[in-house]
């Protein structure tokens, strides 16, 4: 009797300890995701040579997604290989086909914006997809938010806007600065369409990756086949004078490298956690971008990135903490 009890007691202590290893390791992920969020603007800054971008975007956007299928590839074969042995077929493939489809079309929204808006005026609508995320996540997973989540994700919308409208500054503002805010119609209509796709391709993809009862690793196979094949495409199709590596450097590649194990971490999240987790993840990249912009290019902190910060937290709060 008394042997049962003491192998009780440390069958209760390993749970413990791998129950604690586990949360430590989630939270070591989002904080990762969190840096890697808040440092790809700093680092497309770096990637630039005499203040423009040298190399092609599609065909980062294309090695990215190479780099995604490659490393899914390879998490299957070390992790879940005893797992194969599960009946796959094209009807598990065939749902990730539109998943890369309205990701693919989200890319190339984000390009043909800038023509018909100022950047400004993009950052701080573009926050829009937020309110359109949680609708749309609220809907299709039939999951009701109480009055206090809305009032959180409300204020992270909201900070969303107050940062990029004056959260950083130039020590010496450039005449770029200087740019009259503007939208057009078309801008509108793109805008709305832009904040629509990107919460549809986010929630349709976490119900897919809940749904299918297959590991997580093939999903993204599935997920990144797609994403290539589609990508390519655009890339061939575009016409661009850059060559295919031209322009690349070390910065470029740490882009690359970064993006596609962000895009993998997110997979994680939207499989077991929420796409809510991954607004807030975004949110809170706001203060590793301003660390790393004041680092690298001595910008200085207005009060508005303060008060950003402090909406972000308080949303925090009100979604995740006591009731």
């Amino acid at each position: 009797m008394v042997f049962e009890n003491t192998c009780s007691v440390r069958k209760l202590g390993r749970s413990a300890a791998s129950t604690v290893l586990e949360k430590a390791l989630w939270g070591l992920m989002l904080l990762l995701s969190v840096v890697i969020y808040g440092s790809h603007a700093p680092l497309l800054t770096l990637c630039k040579d005499n203040g423009k971008i040298p190399f092609s975007a599609s065909s980062v956007v294309v090695l990215i997604e190479l780099t995604k299928l490659v490393l899914s590839l390879v998490f299957l074969l070390i992790w879940d290989w005893r797992q194969l042995r599960v009946s796959v077929s094209w009807q598990h493939a065939a749902p990730f086909a539109l998943s890369a489809l309205l990701y693919a079309a989200n890319n190339n929204l984000v390009v043909h914006m800038q023509l018909f808006m100022d950047p400004s005026t993009y950052q701080v609508l573009s926050n829009l997809k937020i309110g359109s995320t949680a609708l749309l996540y609220s809907v299709f997973l039939h999951q009701r938010l109480t009055a206090r989540k809305w009032v959180a994700l409300f204020l992270l919308t909201a900070a969303g806007v107050l940062y990029p409208y004056g959260g950083l500054q130039d020590l010496q503002p450039s005449p770029a600065s200087d740019m009259e805010l503007h939208i057009t119609p078309v801008g509108l209509l793109l805008i709305s369409l832009y904040c629509m796709i990107s919460g549809l391709s986010a929630v349709y993809t976490e119900v897919i990756l809940k749904t299918q009862d297959l590991p997580l690793n093939l999903q993204n196979l599935f997920l990144y086949f797609f994403g290539v094949l589609l990508n390519v495409a655009i890339h061939l199709l575009s016409a661009s004078a850059t060559g295919y590596l031209e322009g690349f450097s070390l910065w470029v590649l740490l882009v690359i490298v970064s993006q596609a194990l962000n895009g993998l971490i997110m997979s994680v999240v939207m499989k077991h956690s929420s796409n809510i987790t991954r607004l807030f993840v975004i949110s809170a990249s706001v203060v590793v971008n301003a660390l790393l912009s004041v680092l690298l290019f001595s910008l200085h902190l207005t009060a508005f990135f303060f008060f950003s910060v402090l909406l972000v937290g308080l949303a925090v709060h009100l979604y995740y903490g006591v009731k």
